[in-house]
């Protein structure tokens, strides 16, 4: 008999973070995300979603020991062709009736909130972090990334889950060739006088904030589920950011003064955090200090690279990456560059980064389970 307990108290909240860690203890690639930005996550004053939306998480027990784990939750800005909620944060033992159990609990749940779908594995938040199924590539997860056991893909495919999309992360050798047509390109755009590329500067992020907000607006706002930044808003983020910002590699191109392309990326900061075992007091706090001084990050992930409509298809591209990865060889340890997923239905963003001469190297998936089993399922419509 399965007893469920809704996490409320301390002990509760700790079992949460703890049970995932004796799944995982035999997996050498698993990195345990740090507590505080999971806990966030459940924090009314800390995650704005709880303004507009509901989330609960429970344990399930069986004689005495924890089994499974799970988040729901309802967001009314999650808008789809059905009301439909979310599960996230799901671990679960290798028993498909454990899981089955957990999956009925959730959908009972958001049925009494009058749900007609669930999506999950995702989060009570921005797609960026905790979201989707690692389905292909078992391999150490980037930072805010997904990572579960390859057993967890039955447990839902065979409760009734179907893949509503794909997510495709793709890695590129920074030491690999780049491509001709991008020197090309950027040997073309070199000899003009007014373009000009800058990497980001931490002493100067007021105005970094602004080209970026100016370039992601006109780049990505108007594109598919896009949406308008508010430079405010981003400036600080930036500032968030700053003790891990790499000044090599985030660049910025310009036509005279006027801010036309950006190339943001940052350390994986998995690569310290692994280190830390989900913790980040103090001691915690100076040990990843010493990490980030003395231990080698050899992987940097990019976030968000973009280039304003009158200039796409110019060559500018090129000229950025060739400017920006002639200096960060010069200047970094980086030997890897990690793109942040990609969704199958965004074929223009995949084209880019096919163009990049990347490959492939994970693949995750958002599930999703209608209420109505005779409902027709219809993947998610490409941009």
């Amino acid at each position: 008999m399965i007893i469920v307990e809704e996490v409320q108290n301390e002990k509760q909240k700790e079992e949460f973070l703890e049970f995932p860690v004796q799944l995982y203890q035999n997996d050498k690639n698993y990195i345990r995300p740090l507590n505080k930005h999971i806990e966030e996550i459940f924090d009314p004053q800390k995650n704005r979603f709880f303004k507009d939306g509901e989330c609960a998480r429970f344990l399930f027990k069986r004689n005495h020991k924890t089994v499974g784990k799970v988040a729901v939750f309802v967001n009314s800005h999650y808008k789809q062709n059905q009301p439909t909620g979310g599960i996230g944060f799901f671990d679960c033992i290798h028993d498909q009736e454990t899981a089955n159990f957990i999956f009925d609990h959730c959908k009972s749940w958001l049925l009494e909130r009058n749900m007609e779908a669930m999506d999950g594995p995702i989060n009570f938040g921005e797609r960026d972090k905790f979201w989707g199924l690692l389905i292909e590539g078992f391999i150490e997860p980037l930072f805010g990334m997904n990572y579960n056991l390859p057993y967890y893909k039955e447990l839902f495919e065979n409760y009734g889950f179907q893949i509503y999309f794909e997510q495709l992360c793709f890695t590129r050798p920074v030491f690999a060739e780049v491509s001709r047509i991008f020197r090309i390109a950027h040997e073309k755009n070199r000899r003009n006088p007014a373009i000009s590329a800058q990497p980001l500067k931490k002493n100067n992020l007021k105005k970094f904030a602004k080209d970026f907000t100016e370039v992601y607006n006109k780049a990505w706002a108007s594109h598919g589920e896009g949406k308008q930044l508010d430079e405010t808003k981003v400036l600080k983020m930036f500032h968030t950011m700053k003790p891990i910002i790499n000044e090599h590699i985030s660049w910025f191109v310009y036509e005279n003064e006027k801010p036309i392309a950006m190339w943001i990326n940052l350390p994986d900061l998995n690569q310290w955090f692994k280190y830390l075992d989900g913790k980040f007091g103090l001691f915690e706090k100076l040990k990843f200090l010493v990490l980030k001084r003395f231990k080698k990050n050899e992987k940097m992930v990019g976030l968000v690279f973009g280039v304003v409509p009158e200039w796409q298809k110019k060559g500018i591209d090129g000229y950025m990456i060739w400017e920006g990865t002639q200096h960060l060889r010069k200047h970094t340890d980086f030997t890897t560059t990690e793109l942040q997923w990609i969704g199958d239905f965004n074929p223009k963003m995949i084209k880019i980064a096919e163009a990049l001469d990347t490959t492939v190297t994970r693949k995750l998936a958002t599930y999703r389970y209608l209420f109505d089993r005779k409902k027709e399922f219809l993947r998610h419509p490409s941009l």
